[in-house]
């Protein structure tokens, strides 16, 4: 299987949160080239990557599995659906996009919109809770197929636009695809530390995945890979990364300063590019429960920029997927922590 058909078979499978049953089985399937993968109570996969060595430190490796969709809170008499958000999904992009229901079989729906012909302020974005999904079934139907609590989503296959690729899921499906490619890359080297992986459940809204996945992993230390905000137009420089120049690192009060230096210093020893991403408390990534689990696990962020965040059209560089790949594989490799 190629790196672009990996990343298909990433982004295809459902997976919003609290129901990632389908992108954890295809996780797990895709660690089988590396290990045995398990997935626990709570739909976290984990994996003991090769042999374990007892006098060697242990590094998490983890990105997050679940991904931004919406949930069914009520179901209309006439066969419409409210809906709640999982995730910080982008009011913005809602009205008049056609959405996949994960009901008692895969039905299809359009969230309402009103015609610009009829609409009494144009500048006025609705927030989810006032919009309906019009799911063309009568009310009857619609409550025999679809119950509370039933998923829903934005689909979008993967695109190659330009230089970049341009899917759904990239946030962290993007990421899992970097941390396989990194494990990829080591299966002929010898790695300083054993190595296990966490594809985590729930960061979306909150990160109890990581809380509970990590707890069980007994890491020394943790790199988090995640998604960050990449240049689109017009944003201020200090806030955001260049696409193309290769994983953002993290600085933050909550994150190890020894590690992100250890991160600096081997891409600077292998010719990598990389930014520095500076935080000023928490980072909004898995790492904030990470760092504090069991009696604290020195953890820094390894991110991916993206453009259009938390949208069905996440874009990405692939140059950057693999520069990231390539400085978690040196790292685990130099073993300078």
């Amino acid at each position: 299987m190629t790196w672009a058909e990996v990343l298909y078979e990433l982004t295809t499978a459902d997976g919003v949160s609290g129901e990632e049953k389908n992108i954890a089985c295809t996780c797990a399937a895709l660690l089988e080239a590396y290990g045995k993968p398990s997935i626990d109570i709570n739909g976290n996969v984990l994996c003991e990557i090769g042999e374990h060595d007892s006098s060697k430190k242990t590094v998490l490796l983890n990105a997050h599995i679940d991904e931004i969709g919406m949930i069914v809170s009520y179901i209309t008499d006439d066969g419409f659906l409210k809906v709640s958000k999982c995730g910080g999904i982008d009011d913005r992009v809602l009205p008049a996009s056609q959405v996949t229901i994960y009901g008692r079989e895969k039905l299809y729906g359009v969230v309402t919109s009103v015609p610009p012909h009829l609409q009494s302020e144009h500048d006025k974005v609705a927030p989810v809770d006032e919009l309906y999904i019009d799911t063309g079934l009568s009310g009857e139907r619609a409550k025999e197929l679809i119950s509370l609590g039933d998923r829903v989503l934005i689909e979008n296959e993967p695109a190659e636009m330009g230089e970049l690729v341009t899917s759904k899921a990239l946030d962290d499906r993007i990421c899992v695809l970097a941390v396989l490619m990194a494990l990829d890359k080591l299966a002929e080297k010898q790695s300083a530390y054993n190595i296990k992986v966490l594809f985590s459940v729930g960061e979306e809204v909150g990160g109890n995945g990581a809380k509970t996945g990590t707890f069980t992993s007994d890491a020394d230390l943790a790199l988090v890979l995640d998604v960050s905000f990449g240049k689109v137009h017009g944003e201020s420089e200090e806030e955001v990364g260049e696409i193309g120049k290769g994983a953002m690192i993290g600085i933050a009060p909550t994150l190890s300063r020894r590690l992100s230096d250890c991160l600096t210093d081997t891409a600077e020893a292998e010719g990598l590019p990389y930014q520095i991403e500076v935080m000023g408390g928490r980072t909004g990534t898995d790492a904030d429960s990470i760092t504090i689990s069991k009696g604290g696990i020195p953890s820094c962020t390894v991110s991916i920029p993206i453009k259009f965040m938390h949208t069905p059209v996440e874009a990405v560089k692939l140059s950057d997927v693999e520069d990231t790949a390539a400085l978690v594989a040196a790292f685990c490799e130099r073993g300078a922590f």
